[in-house]
């Protein structure tokens, strides 16, 4: 079963906690939500709705939950990017892959990750 999608700005505190780990709430709090005018109370509860479910785990030590990721940010891309296709597009590729086609600006090493990409769905078609 998947696991719950999380928001644009949980995804970017994923990604601070995954750079930082293991991280307190006071820290994450005065370093990533000062910057993004978020309160200690706020960055609390991004933290431990992410710990819901199951982005994030805490340990206690030394008087002070310290959170570390229980995944990755990739792996909570890679899902919310799967509930997207299967929500919004119905689960249905063709409507990203013109997006992406019609996108002006596809780097040289995004193109190269694509064609691979691509190389290893047509190999995984061979095989089935």
């Amino acid at each position: 079963m998947p696991k719950p999608s999380i928001g644009d700005q949980e995804l970017a505190l994923l990604h601070y906690l995954a750079e930082h780990e293991p991280v307190s709430v006071g820290e994450a709090a005065a370093d990533f939500g000062e910057a993004r005018g978020l309160a200690r109370s706020t960055v609390l509860t991004m933290m431990e709705r992410l710990r819901s479910k199951g982005y994030l785990k805490r340990q206690h030590v030394e008087g002070v939950y310290r959170y570390s990721t229980a995944t990755g940010p990739n792996e909570a891309l890679s899902n919310a990017v799967g509930q997207f296709v299967e929500k919004t597009l119905s689960g249905s590729l063709s409507p990203f892959v013109a997006w992406m086609s019609q996108r002006a600006e596809v780097s040289d090493s995004e193109l190269a990750e694509l064609e691979a990409l691509v190389t290893k769905l047509q190999s995984r078609r061979k095989e089935d």
